[in-house]
């Protein structure tokens, strides 16, 4: 289960481009905490205490607690904007949420067990088709991965969303379709795609 993070932050009063350039030369990232049918609250953060809490990999679905505005905030991050250029944070959006809300968060998949795959033993390639997943679970038990096991699959086996178990009252979005999480292919195939693609993109 993903960790409850927390961040301290400060009010801010003043908005629009020029002060939110004057604080992030102070050090701080503009954020604002939105929904729960509540007013939106605009707030700072300090920077290196942001990318710190990000630094886990699991920031987007880790539940983040805003302090230091009154009564803490219990959020979940929704986007992060970043300079192009530079790749600091620029902006952070927030949702608020109660202690079990049903949240969707995004998911990164784990694949196991490849020295007890068949296939990929004889050098087959696994393909991700669905590198996260879109769960729709209990905001108090957000996972940090799923962990998907390859033993015993051969080249050519396909992984589908139904064969993949979720922790206890976690949903997919869109499960109905049965969507392929992933593949094992062979280097001959990977081979001969890569190459007809190469051949139509001359063609054009």
């Amino acid at each position: 289960m993903s960790d409850t993070l927390t961040l301290s932050a400060q009010t801010r009063d003043r908005a629009g481009k020029g002060a939110s350039r004057a604080m992030r030369r102070e050090g701080r990232v503009p954020a604002v905490v939105y929904g729960n049918k509540q007013e939106a609250l605009s707030i700072s953060l300090e920077e290196k205490a942001l990318i710190k809490a990000m630094a886990n990999g699991h920031f987007m679905n880790s539940v983040v607690m805003i302090d230091g505005v009154g009564q803490a905030v219990r959020t979940l991050p929704k986007d992060v904007q970043f300079h192009p250029v530079t790749d600091r944070p620029l902006h952070v959006d927030f949702l608020r949420i109660g202690e079990h809300t049903t949240v969707h968060v995004n998911v990164p998949v784990v694949f196991t067990d490849e020295e007890n795959s068949p296939g990929i033993k004889r050098g087959g390639v696994l393909n991700v088709v669905a590198h996260e997943l879109e769960l729709i679970v209990d905001a108090a038990e957000i996972p940090d991965e799923i962990s998907v096991s390859l033993a015993g699959l051969d080249v050519g086996a396909s992984i589908h969303i139904s064969a993949v178990t979720l922790p206890a009252g976690a949903t997919v979005a869109h499960a109905e379709d049965d969507f392929t999480v992933a593949t094992i292919v062979a280097p001959s195939a990977l081979l001969s795609s890569e190459g007809a693609a190469e051949d139509a993109a001359t063609e054009e």
